[in-house]
């Protein structure tokens, strides 16, 4: 697979708590040098990203992040403030307690309500697979589907463990055809990256593969002196 393909589908992603606006414009830099799908980054800095990068690269921002269990009028304002803000994308954290009560109708609702305050913009639906069982994780591709969302993504990146192989397989396998499948966490190097493409993840949650593109570079760059 080329390098330029699997760029096209990361989300080029910072959202430490110590972020720094010095390190969303280093992170957008990245991004548009590289001609990555967007940079993912804490909702504070998306009406200066959005200023800074323009129409070049697209804006993606988290909601109910990392834990989910905000009310659902607070995600929906989250939701519009962002798109206000110039979020391109939203990145949605399902409330995981709902899932496990069984109260489906009320996830389901959830992500309606958030699909609308999104218009016509991208909704990635994260159901933090690490903490779901199987059984779980097949309930959420349907609701997903069901809701009208554009993706269903893996993980946060902030609990236990990321993406999984069996997991993006699982989620590709019952979500419906309109349903893009988003694999994030503890993607290490290019050959994960591209099994997971190869898997069936349209987009990729890292960092790292930026960061191991750069590291290249350099190496390339230093052997030509």
């Amino acid at each position: 697979m080329k390098l330029d393909e699997i760029l096209s589908r990361c989300d080029h992603t910072q959202l430490a708590v110590t972020a720094t606006w010095n390190d969303i414009r280093s992170l957008c830099d990245e991004g548009m040098r590289y001609q990555t799908a967007s940079v993912c980054i804490p909702p504070c800095y998306v009406k200066p990203a959005k200023e800074y990068v323009g129409e070049r690269l697209a804006i993606c921002t988290v909601i109910g992040f990392p834990n989910g269990y905000n009310a659902t009028e607070i995600k929906v304002k989250e939701t519009e403030v962002a798109i206000a803000d110039g979020a391109d994308e939203i990145d949605m954290v399902i409330n995981i307690g709902l899932l496990k009560d069984k109260r489906y109708d009320d996830l389901l609702n959830e992500i309606k309500a958030i699909k609308e305050a999104c218009g016509n913009h991208i909704l990635k639906v994260i159901i933090e697979t690490c903490l779901l069982t199987e059984e779980e994780i097949i309930i959420m591709c349907r609701l997903v589907t069901e809701a009208g969302a554009d993706f269903i993504k893996t993980s946060t990146g902030f609990s236990k463990s990321g993406a999984t192989r069996e997991a993006v397989s699982l989620m590709r396998k019952h979500s419906g055809a309109s349903v893009r499948v988003k694999a994030a966490g503890g993607i290490a190097s290019l050959a994960d990256a591209e099994e997971f493409i190869v898997l069936g993840a349209d987009r990729l949650g890292t960092s790292r593969v930026v960061k191991i593109v750069k590291a290249q570079n350099n190496d390339n760059n230093q052997g030509g002196y």
